[in-house]
């Protein structure tokens, strides 16, 4: 029993038997290969309201292939990003659009190759605003764990997840959106 404990596990050799669409995928070195999907979520700066959700199948390029997808359809011209955006193929890409974008990012480890922000983005007071926004991000994902119940998805296929994940997203903006602090916040 051990030894199929140490064992890796790879998405060539395993398959889920209840959900073949998910696939392994391992968020950090310390903790092992679960099977999943990746949620991706894009919000408002200023209130933290969802704007737009989507699900892919977990890989290694699948956060950033969103990200920029969702970005070609945001009409903002400001957004923040997390860990790890700042890579330089993500920055061409979202650099591409119409409109100027800020792409923000915190100081990356060795794992991540290290950020490509330049002082000319880190100089402007929306970069420090940027960064302390983040935290409407995580609160949503936190709000779907423990209240909307995506931490574990009780429906198997990717199209039956990507009707839950939206929804539930769309459950907290409209909780949010029914918040007086709001009211309050855009007025100052």
């Amino acid at each position: 029993m051990r030894e199929l404990a140490r064992r890796e596990a790879y998405n060539e050799t395993h398959e889920s038997s209840t959900d073949s669409q998910a696939k392994l995928f391992r968020k950090s070195r310390r903790i092992g290969a679960l099977l999943c999907y990746i949620g991706h979520l894009l919000a408002d700066n200023r209130h933290g309201l969802v704007v737009n959700a989507q699900v892919t199948q977990a890989s290694g390029t699948a956060e950033h292939s969103a990200a920029a997808k969702m970005l070609a359809d945001a009409t903002q011209v400001t957004c923040a990003l997390h860990y790890g955006w700042g890579r330089q193929a993500l920055r061409r890409g979202g650099l591409r659009g119409e409109s100027p974008r800020q792409l923000c990012d915190a100081t990356c480890g060795a794992e991540t190759g290290g950020s490509t922000i330049d002082g000319r983005t880190t100089r402007w007071a929306g970069y420090a605003i940027s960064q302390r926004k983040r935290k409407c991000v995580e609160q949503v994902f936190g709000w779907g764990k423990t209240v909307g119940r995506i931490r574990q998805v009780m429906y198997r296929g990717r199209e039956r997840v990507e009707q839950v994940f939206p929804l539930t997203q769309a459950a907290y903006s409209e909780m949010q959106r029914d918040n007086p602090r709001l009211d309050r916040e855009t007025k100052t």
